[in-house]
């Protein structure tokens, strides 16, 4: 019966984190504003649709191929540049995304939460708003992204894939339909 109780209780502690608030995301970047969990952003858009947006920080890419939340506008922060690294691939910054941003949203009365794919680019995206004119209580981050962090273990079969939270793994709202209000057009023309 002891090692019945201690297995249970050996069980709970394992297993607790998610029982109690689930995988414990990192900010990756120091930026003014705020941070909210996946369910939070989803719960605060649904409760504000007029003024509350997320906005996918990914490039135009990420968001058609890997997919994106439901009615999430995508802007990128940062573009692509065709270059393949050995660990990463190549990135430019978006010099137009604070009037991309503008564009489609008005700081006075727009709350944006920004999202990327695992929370770096969206901090990134939270200082440009703010230099755009909206005031940090109304920028926010989405911790985790929408795919979430790597597993970092050898001996897992999902080793250095992306598992560990996210949008998509949370199994929050998620589409790959593109929506052609949504989508980023600006590089349709580059």
């Amino acid at each position: 019966m002891k090692k019945l109780f201690l297995g249970l209780l050996a069980c709970l502690f394992l297993f607790s984190s998610s029982a109690f608030g689930g995988y414990q995301y990192k900010i990756k970047l120091d930026h003014k504003g705020g941070n909210v969990r996946l369910a939070q952003a989803y719960k605060m858009v649904q409760k504000d649709p007029d003024h509350t947006f997320i906005v996918d920080a990914r490039t135009r890419a990420e968001y058609q191929l890997i997919g994106h939340p439901a009615g999430a506008y995508n802007i990128p922060v940062k573009f692509w540049t065709g270059e393949l690294g050995e660990k990463k691939y190549g990135m430019i910054d978006n010099y137009t995304f604070e009037k991309d941003l503008l564009s489609k949203f008005n700081p006075a009365t727009d709350k944006l939460m920004f999202m990327c794919r695992s929370g770096k680019r969206s901090c990134l995206a939270c200082i440009a708003a703010i230099n755009a004119g909206w005031n940090p209580e109304d920028v926010c981050n989405i911790l985790g992204g929408f795919e979430g962090d790597k597993i970092k273990d050898k001996n897992s079969i999902y080793n250095d894939q992306r598992k560990l939270g996210g949008w998509k793994n949370e199994g929050l709202p998620w589409s790959y339909h593109i929506d052609k209000k949504l989508v980023y057009k600006a590089d349709f023309t580059q």
